[in-house]
């Protein structure tokens, strides 16, 4: 576990020494010059974001326009492959429990240092796995919608509510009635009770899975929340100008 932490670290290290590279200037320029060469490069970001789908930041969604339509057995496979393994939001949101679970020092045995954050992050992407495992095969058992809806209402009240409402309740196969989320929250259970096992010292299984059961009633709703402004927020940010953002350092 640790190496596996070690060539992470290693690569990510590589790719801020090239981008610290890129950073230096090789030579002073013009004045003109050097604002031009920043306006493009920020307006190669702006292309990259504007045609950058929301899909692959917060995940497979349904729109706030068009039908709702019942996912085939294939796409819920495609689901629980890019909400597991694709979509970087789960990775940050694990990189970030973890990072509390190391201020907490949870657990103890652990330590602290950057080995010790590499196991903690191990240990919430292990749980994640078992929770979303286990999730899918109940949302397929019980034709339960996976995908987050993006709201069809107006007003940042009404859709922070919708987000938070939408990590306790799903569609069924009808898509029309909502039903308690009962697979995500089992499979939240399950990665808790799961974990205690793995995990040094001796743990409290029915503790660690209501544990788990809080941190998805949290986490869920709070990542329900940026996927329902992430593509407002991606559009917002394509609409700067260029020269105007080209002047942040």
């Amino acid at each position: 576990m640790r190496t596996a932490f070690g060539l992470l670290c290693v690569s990510v290290l590589l790719v801020v020494s090239s981008l610290a590279q890129d950073a230096i200037p090789d030579a002073p320029q013009p004045e003109k010059k050097q604002e031009r060469s920043d306006v493009q490069k920020v307006e190669s970001v702006l292309v990259v974001l504007k045609n950058l789908p929301a899909e692959k930041v917060i995940g497979p969604y349904i729109p706030s326009s068009g039908p709702f339509v019942p996912l085939t057995g294939k796409e819920r496979a495609e689901v629980y492959l890019r909400q597991t393994f694709v979509t970087p939001g789960p990775y940050v949101v694990r990189l970030f429990s973890a990072g509390v679970d190391q201020a907490r020092d949870y657990p103890s045995q652990w330590g602290g240092g950057i080995g010790a954050y590499g196991e903690r992050v191990a240990n919430r992407y292990g749980r994640l796995l078992v929770a979303n495992s286990v999730s899918a095969l109940g949302n397929a058992a019980l034709g339960y919608e996976p995908r987050y809806d993006l709201c069809r209402c107006r007003g940042f009240g009404a859709r922070v509510k919708h987000a938070v409402v939408r990590d306790f309740v799903t569609y069924d196969r009808t898509e029309i009635k909502l039903r308690p989320a009962i697979p995500s929250y089992a499979g939240a259970f399950v990665s808790g009770v799961v974990s205690s096992q793995w995990l040094p010292g001796r743990q409290n299984v029915l503790r660690d899975g209501g544990l788990a059961m809080l941190s998805q009633a949290g986490y869920g709703s709070a990542y329900n929340i940026f996927s329902e402004f992430a593509v407002d927020i991606l559009r917002k940010i394509t609409k700067k100008n260029p020269k105007d953002m080209a002047g942040l350092r």
